[in-house]
């Protein structure tokens, strides 16, 4: 186990908790899956390792869904579905044209074990993670939940070594939209209200993972800081942008084509 896993709530255990439901506040945003799409391009056959309940998935491949937590297998319309880890994917070495995965790396016990598994049973990967020496942060941290981030840089490895394990030769920004459709932590920065309701809440690993007596006085202050207009006046130039840069990007490593393309 990594430095960075020690004493971190299992993902299997913290999404058996938060799986319940997940669908219905992690809808796969729209611009998000285009850009997914085009980094698979061409791959016919695709392993989704942390597939949870299969968002980004492309459509015209054959996909395998892998993930730890039966709950969120059991909400994957798929039908062919392998609970397992990262670490230790039960397939052939070059069993599938390309590996995807999608906001799941930070949950992993062993990092680049894991993307050494990618690399093994793929001839392409297209991983999607946030870098935690990105600036700015979300404004949640800064003034509500400074908590988030020791929890935060904790389980997240820095960009560069990501890449770096993967062996990435491609590195795609990917600014998050204010109307942004799946509900992780950062798709609400231009809509404040949304994090005093529970069931959005519930449905972010990172919350999850704070006690109740961490999250209910800093949702609190956030409530009478709306209601006042406080928060609205701290964040006027918040309001008139469409997009910000919070540091999600998508690697792409490997071979651009698939096999006897």
């Amino acid at each position: 186990m990594t430095a960075s896993a020690a004493g971190r709530t299992p993902a299997t255990a913290t999404y058996d908790r938060i799986g319940i439901g997940y669908r219905q506040i992690r809808r796969p945003d729209p611009r998000l899956a285009g850009l997914i799409a085009d980094a698979l391009a061409g791959a016919r056959t695709v392993v989704n390792v942390g597939a949870g309940a299969g968002s980004y998935e492309p459509a015209d491949s054959d996909v395998t869904a892998v993930d730890p937590s039966q709950v969120m297998l059991d909400q994957h319309p798929g039908d062919r579905k392998i609970l397992a880890g990262a670490e230790e994917l039960p397939f052939d070495d070059g069993a599938f044209d390309a590996a995807m995965a999608v906001l799941t790396v930070h949950h992993w016990a062993d990092l680049r074990r894991g993307l050494s598994e990618l690399r093994r049973v793929s001839r392409r990967q297209v991983v999607f993670t946030w870098d935690p020496q990105h600036l700015p942060e979300l404004w949640l941290i800064e003034e509500y939940l400074p908590e988030i981030r020791q929890l935060e840089h904790g389980r997240f490895t820095p960009l560069s070594v990501v890449a770096e394990a993967l062996g990435a030769h491609t590195v795609v920004p990917f600014p998050i939209p204010a109307d942004f459709t799946d509900g992780f932590q950062i798709a609400y920065w231009r809509r404040p209200e949304s994090y005093l309701d529970p069931v959005i809440r519930r449905a972010s690993s990172t919350f999850a993972d704070l006690p109740p007596s961490v999250t209910e006085p800093a949702i609190e202050r956030l409530r009478a800081d709306l209601a006042s207009g406080a928060w609205q006046r701290r964040h006027a130039d918040l309001l008139s942008r469409e997009s910000m840069d919070y540091g999600y990007r998508l690697l792409i490593a490997g071979d651009s084509e698939p096999a006897g393309s």
